[in-house]
């Protein structure tokens, strides 16, 4: 039985051995996992501010680009306006202006035409005086023609109109422009926020993954736990039992030793032999005093 008890120690020892080291390794492992669960939720927050970073911008965005519409259109009516009222001044200068012959800037690209050829060929006095002379008309029939406009107040009005309407158009194409690249600055902002949104999500993505990894092994190695706790407490069952059975197997022995040394005791101690005081206590205990 020293043997057997020996060998189940030794088994007792190796499987509570056993499950004090799946005990440490779910315990790291639990660790590590609360670690991936802390990191997976702060990269989710973060998740989250960016993306209400994103919306905020995306509404930005298309508030400007609402009013980006509005200034488009407001340009545009710029724009008519400023061809009707070039329209008008081009009709009402030609209600005013001869119907027939060379236009001003026709007569403009003779004199042109004709400096050049006095500055570029050699001429008779008579032949330049004469360039010189028709260049002095040409110069005259386009005074004339621009102090008719100058002089007419329907025209300077159309002029003063063309005038306000086409810095009314270019005011209103530097809004849209403007506008544009504001809602342009939003967007590019806007999709930089979401990108990184996207790489913390799976940044996030992977925690989860390897706190789920975790998490899985924590629970294999404690289930080996518990299987090798139970081996434990079965040794110890096994061993209490044959433990107390060697106990009472002893026990009895040592009555049944008790008992013979006894009986030799008291046929001694009826002849008439003196006992050691010892030998008496043996007799008492078996009775026989």
């Amino acid at each position: 039985m020293t043997e057997l008890l020996e060998e189940l120690e030794e088994k007792r020892k190796r499987a509570n051995s056993k499950a004090e080291k799946y005990k440490r390794l779910r315990d790291k492992l639990n660790s590590e996992a609360k670690s991936w669960v802390q990191k997976r939720d702060e990269l989710n927050a973060q998740v989250r501010e960016l993306i209400d970073q994103g919306n905020e911008l995306k509404e930005e965005r298309d508030r400007l680009n609402k009013e980006v519409q509005k200034a488009k259109k407001k340009r545009n009516e710029m724009n008519n306006l400023v061809r009707d009222c070039d329209h008008k001044l081009k009709k009402k200068k030609n209600e005013l202006l001869p119907k027939e012959g060379p236009t001003v800037p026709q007569l403009e690209k003779d004199i042109r035409r004709l400096e050049f050829k006095q500055q570029t060929e050699v001429l008779k006095k008579e032949k330049e005086q004469e360039l010189i002379d028709k260049i002095s008309s040409i110069k005259q029939e386009i005074n004339e023609r621009k102090r008719v406009l100058e002089e007419n107040e329907e025209i300077q009005k159309l002029k003063k109109g063309l005038k306000e309407a086409k810095a009314k158009a270019e005011e209103a194409h530097a809004t849209v422009e403007e506008k544009a690249a504001k809602a342009q600055e939003k967007h590019e902002k806007m999709l930089k926020v979401f990108d990184e949104a996207d790489k913390m999500r799976k940044k996030a993505d992977e925690a989860q993954r390897k706190f789920v990894e975790a998490k899985v092994e924590a629970d294999e190695y404690h289930q080996n736990h518990i299987e090798a706790v139970n081996e434990v407490q079965d040794y110890n069952k096994i061993l209490f039992g044959l433990k107390k059975k060697k106990r009472m197997a002893k026990k009895r022995k040592d009555e049944e030793d008790t008992k013979d040394r006894a009986e030799i005791l008291y046929e001694e101690f009826k002849k008439g032999e003196k006992l050691a005081t010892e030998d008496i206590m043996v007799l008492q205990k078996a009775g026989l005093l």
